[in-house]
């Protein structure tokens, strides 16, 4: 780490060597200063644009100059005249102020060159050329050399530390305004402008009376020429691995834009491991800033998640994966009243994944004993959504919107499992289930005083997993398997399960604005959520001549039958003023609530009302710099599965038995958030804090068979509070063509666990578990025109997890380097390096890392051919490790990777 802070130090030092600075302060004619205007100086022998800066509240401006050279520096502002001087510097810093006088025709010296970034009101422009290196291949290369943006673990764009919800191109939602799909997809080469639009308000009509500061999108802005024009790419790969493996690897990006039409068309197929759209991008997909109508009116009601316990991804690697992928997206806009959208996507994955565990359970007083298991998964699934949309302005008053979103999949997965426990076991799971979401969306302006807006949601859905275990060694299960009442008389257990879950849930929500003064507005909502789930499920054992036997479980019923129905009906009131740099919007909702569900004849009704407050504040200390804080208290309800007391099957090893008698939980939410981003310093810091309070929140007391990991959970409402803090930092300073980072988090959890074991289940050990997780990062990264360009980092993680008397501790120490060399103008190399250690107080539990690299020809900048020459995994590394803390146990988990893989591949650019 010492020579890595030593190189830290040269490169800084190197960067900003034989460099003066000039700086000073821009004015108006009468002496105020002006925020935010620009500033460039262009020198004259290159003719290239060397240095720029935007003025801060005070008009000042910096700028960094190479010693001995001659400048002609330009300042311009809006509405002002675009002022020139001639600096020739020598071999000290030099001090120039400007004063613009007003214009209200064009600027009489002409900008020789755009400005890097610019500000317009709540708009970032960054022009993309300037900060392009030319090795940038996707939209994703070009978003992380622009200061003030990152792109995140997941893959998702985050701006002020906010996650970015919307990407559009040329105006137009890129599919649904997906972030991730653009990042990968969208060529570099056509991008000339990058437009961050924050306080983004989907409807332009609420944009004044509603509270948008954690809206952020991103406006794409096409080079000239490739309008009316399809672009993009169109690949073509194979190769071998490490273990013989034939590779293969088909592409096509292709996009239309022009003022009325634009098409998008991606597809992908390939055994590289390189998931073009995975599972958790398609559940994740079609939001954009379209919430449900009931989003923040305090009730939170879960609908429950009924797909199979799919194992998921780490890092997106796993010992075997086959992806294909195929997405089409349209807009089209007949005239300017008219916008008809839509997409259609398809993604199926077959993915091997091989791990081996070590568990150990929470309480050792229990005589639950430690847990050694291996398992090989094969995953299918085969996703795919259509939605059709329309928006219809009749005027600027007039706002109608509709668009429905149709789901539907195939699943399975199939698993080989051995417990040190239990034995051998395989577990067989499938689902096909649909889904169908509407939306209707209507806003009215009647005039400047007064505006409606009225927004419904309809969902429909159907989900009908099923689950099939062969239990191999019976004597291993035996208690297990009196407790299912399962015929012993069999050679091996083979059980099954059957469920059915069908969901019909109506949001809808009117809401009135009245428009006090020019700072401040009442608004008035009364809005109601009717939702209906019924729930139906049946346990049986298949026989050793294939007949099918209803086991009886000790008990429990073995199957369920349930109606469940919710419906809440509210209203709210919100005021929001705007005092000086103060913004307020306190408010209030008042719920009247009913939860109501029948089983086996036996009907439980929940009935009452409640007020739950919330406030929100935004202190804009300067246009660049702001502090939000925001409270909210919300009611959460269950979904009907924890609510259905017949038995379930969660796994072979864990069942669980729902409680009908349950009730809400109630959860005090505050955060803290602070932003700057400050363009005379190039500085951009971001940093949150928030604390949740859970209050009669529902948790599981998980019953033990003797000496068993056989658990059977169930729930109920605890009288002891759950609380989680976080809080997290990030630090980013540019200088000159380098960019260090430094970032912090802290997460604390407390939540009470409660385990008992067959032979006194009525005896609950309560155990206040108590995690936390620190996490410490440093990055730096170069942006040079012409020379190597760099990415060093480190980051630190310690984990510590106190559960009930058992207690561990976990240490992840990851280094990682990469570098990005543009040869000859033709040639691209890039390489990845990173390494990871694992270890606890005594000992390194494990160590791995990781290397990639890539050596791509192009003729030029323009050439249509492109070849490139990809290797990942170069040191062959076989696993991958991690530590994980459940409710039940602590685990450190060995997960088996694809081996080195070499392919070549020929791009054609459009």
């Amino acid at each position: 780490m010492k020579h890595v802070l030593t190189a830290v130090i040269l490169l800084i030092g190197i960067s900003t060597y034989g460099q003066i600075k000039i700086e000073g302060v821009v004015k108006d004619s009468i002496g105020n200063p002006l925020e935010l205007a620009n500033v460039i100086a262009i020198n004259q022998e290159t003719n290239k644009l060397d240095s720029y800066g935007i003025t801060n509240d005070q008009g000042r401006y910096k700028l960094s100059l190479e010693k001995n050279t001659s400048y002609k520096v330009q300042v311009s502002y809006i509405g002002m005249k675009t002022a020139e001087v001639a600096v020739a510097t020598k071999e000290e810093s030099v001090t120039r102020d400007f004063v613009l006088e007003s214009d209200n025709t064009l600027d009489e010296v002409e900008l020789i060159y755009e400005m890097p970034v610019t500000v317009k009101g709540d708009t970032l422009i960054y022009n993309a050329d300037s900060f392009n290196t030319g090795t940038e291949r996707k939209l994703e290369d070009v978003l992380k050399n622009l200061p003030g943006v990152e792109i995140n673990a997941d893959g998702q764009v985050e701006v002020e530390g906010k996650v970015v919800n919307k990407v559009m191109v040329e105006g137009k939602d890129f599919f649904d305004g997906d972030s991730k799909l653009a990042t990968k997809n969208i060529p570099a080469n056509a991008v000339d402008k990058v437009q961050v639009l924050k306080n983004y308000a989907e409807v332009g009509q609420l944009s004044g009376v509603q509270n948008n500061q954690d809206n952020i999108a991103l406006n794409i802005k096409l080079k000239e020429g490739k309008d009316n024009f399809w672009f993009g790419n169109v690949t073509g790969g194979g190769g071998v691995s490490a273990a013989d493996q034939a590779l293969y690897l088909a592409q096509a990006k292709l996009f239309y834009y022009s003022k009325k039409m634009s098409v998008n068309v991606i597809t992908d197929a390939n055994n590289l491991g390189e998931i073009a759209f995975s599972r958790r991008d398609y559940f994740n997909f079609g939001g954009g800033f379209n919430r449900a109508p009931s989003q923040n009116n305090g009730t939170n009601i879960s609908l429950g998640n009924n797909g199979l316990g799919f194992l998921n991804l780490q890092n997106d690697r796993a010992k075997e994966i086959n992806s294909r992928f195929g997405a089409a997206n349209f807009s089209y806009s007949p005239n300017d009243k008219l916008d008809i959208t839509g997409f259609a996507i398809y993604t199926g994955n077959k993915i091997e994944l091989q791990e081996n565990n070590s568990i150990v359970y929470t309480d050792p007083e229990l005589d639950i004993p430690d847990e050694q298991t291996e398992s090989r998964t094969t995953q299918r699934s085969d996703l795919g959504a259509i939605k059709l949309a329309t928006t219809y302005k009749k005027n600027a008053n007039n706002q109608l919107d509709y668009e429905i979103l149709g789901r539907m999949s195939q699943e399975t997965q199939e698993q080989k499992f051995f417990s040190s426990v239990l034995g051998n076991t395989n577990q067989n799971e499938d689902i096909n289930p649909f889904s169908i979401n509407q939306r209707f969306n209507y806003y009215y302006t009647l005039n400047d005083t007064n505006i409606f807006a009225f927004e419904a949601q309809h969902l429909w859905s159907d989900e009908d997993p099923f689950y099939n275990a062969l239990i191999e060694d019976k004597d291993s299960y035996e208690n297990a398997g009196n407790f299912l009442g399962l015929d012993p008389n069999q050679v091996n257990y083979v059980v099954n399960q059957e469920r059915r879950v069908k969901t019909n849930q109506i949001d809808a929500k009117v809401d009135y604005w009245n428009i006090l003064n020019d700072k401040s507005n009442i608004n008035f909502t009364l809005g109601t959520i009717y939702s209906n789930q019924k729930f139906n499920s049946r346990i049986f054992q298949t026989l050793d001549n294939g007949s099918e036997f209803n086991n009886q479980p000790n008990n429990n019923s073995p199957e369920n039958d349930i109606d469940y129905t919710f419906s809440d009906v509210y209203l709210g009131v919100h005021y929001r003023v705007k005092l000086g740099i103060f913004t307020l919007t306190p408010g209030f909702t008042a719920h009247t609530y009913s939860a109501r569900n029948n089983q086996f004849g036996v009907s439980f009704t929940d009935n009452f009302v409640r007020l739950l407050p919330d406030f929100n504040a935004r202190i804009q200390l300067k246009k660049s710099e702001q502090i939000t804080f925001d409270y909210r208290m919300v009611t959460q309800f269950t979904d009907v599965n924890q609510l259905a007391e017949g038995l379930v099957l969660n796994n072979y090893n864990a069942f669980f038995s729902g409680n009908q008698q349950l009730e809400s939980a109630l959860a005090h939410n505050l955060s803290l958030n602070y932003f700057s981003f400050n363009m005379f310093n190039y500085t951009n810091v971001f940093a949150r804090i928030s604390y949740t309070k859970n209050i009669d929140r529902i948790r599981t007391a998980s019953t033990f068979q003797e000496n068993s990991v056989v658990r059977v959970s169930s729930p109920f409402n605890s009288n002891f509070a759950d609380e989680t803090f976080n809080a997290f930092g990030r630090f980013q300073r540019s200088f000159g063509k380098l960019r260090a980072s430094a970032n912090a988090s802290f997460t604390y959890g407390k939540f009470n666990q409660f385990i008992s074991t067959s032979n006194d289940p009525d005896n609950l050990t309560r155990s206040v578990n108590e995690s936390f997780t620190q996490n410490y990062g440093l990055e730096l990264r170069s942006n040079f025109k012409e020379a190597p360009n760099f990415e060093i980092g480190y980051d630190y993680r310690i984990q510590n997890n106190d559960q009930g008397s058992q207690t561990t501790r976990f240490y992840t120490g990851t280094p990682r380097a990469e570098i990005d060399i543009l040869l000859w103008k033709s040639l691209t190399l890039r390489s990845e390096y990173q390494y990871t250690s694992l270890s606890d107080p005594d000992r390194t539990l494990n160590s791995f890392d990781f290397w990639d690299a890539s050596l791509a020809y192009r003729k030029d900048p323009d050439a249509n051919w492109e070849f490139e020459l990809k290797a990942t995994n170069l040191l062959n590394t076989q696993s991958q490790a991690n530590t994980n803390a459940g409710g039940l146990s602590v685990s450190a988990t060995e997960y088996f990777i694809q081996p080195r893989f070499v392919t070549f591949r020929v791009i054609y650019n459009l």
